[in-house]
């Protein structure tokens, strides 16, 4: 008779009763937050988020991804003429791990797409691609071409389209300044 009193149903049960009473007696006890009284680290987070978007915003590091005619423009945008270092479009960097902007220019081949997507998944995030020239957003006058993809958004997520062919670098100056917006949260997707 005993054996069935102690029982390890019979003590699961009482456990879990005797739980959910020790939890309902807390609750009574538990204290409500004070507005005056946070977290130091809640303060810091809430006053940084602003910060981060604002350096993210006007510290653009472009990875130059040139493949065709549209390149010569795209290094012409690097030069003193253009100025771009004013803005916060600081120089190409060489390698993408250093990069938060890719700017595709000129026309994609399927020989180069695992290549390009290999240099995109290096890119630390947030992550930006901008499609510059004619050849890059529809495949340019190539795109009937068995090896010519039409237009760089079949294979990234790209943010900004920059027409012309080729474009001029003022044109690459207005789309890093509509991406500034976007990153900023003035300008929706």
């Amino acid at each position: 008779m005993d054996e069935e009193y102690y029982s390890s149903e019979r003590f699961l049960n009482a456990k879990k009763e005797m739980d959910k009473l020790v939890e309902e007696s807390l609750k009574s006890r538990e204290q409500k937050q004070n507005v005056f009284f946070t977290k130091l680290s809640d303060v810091t987070k809430a006053m940084s988020e602003g910060l981060i978007n604002w350096s993210r915003m006007n510290s653009l590091w472009p990875l130059q991804f040139g493949l065709a005619c549209c390149a010569m423009e795209l290094m012409d945008f690097g030069t003193s003429r253009v100025d771009a270092e004013r803005k916060g479009y600081l120089l190409f960097r060489g390698t993408p791990r250093q990069c938060d902007v890719m700017i595709v220019a000129g026309w994609v081949t399927k020989a180069v797409i695992p290549e390009i997507k290999r240099m995109y998944e290096q890119m630390p995030s947030p992550k930006y691609v901008i499609a510059y020239g004619e050849c890059a957003t529809c495949g340019g006058p190539w795109f009937e071409s068995y090896n010519i993809i039409k237009g760089i958004d079949q294979v990234l997520p790209v943010d900004i389209f920059v027409a012309g062919c080729p474009p001029r670098p003022e044109n690459l100056f207005g789309a890093l300044m509509k991406l500034q917006e976007k990153i900023g949260g003035k300008v929706e997707d």
